[in-house]
């Protein structure tokens, strides 16, 4: 089984395999809520969606900084 987008590509747009997990989870959520909002049926699983957004660019996530949460 291949993963496409490969796990490099999503990777260059999130820190970690733990905050991509959790991006697209929560992108997930929010399409399939929107969806169901506005009564207009996906054409793809939501998850896939979200994913494709990451591998897109659309969705980019950048690490915390530790000093601004020590202070």
């Amino acid at each position: 089984m291949l993963l496409y987008p490969p796990m490099k590509d999503l990777l260059k747009n999130v820190p970690s395999r733990y905050m991509l997990v959790n991006v697209v989870a929560h992108r997930a959520r929010e399409i399939s809520s929107e969806s169901e909002r506005t009564k207009i049926p996906l054409t793809e699983k939501a998850v896939t969606l979200a994913i494709r957004e990451v591998a897109d660019g659309e969705l980019k996530v950048e690490e915390p900084q530790e000093d601004a949460a020590e202070q």
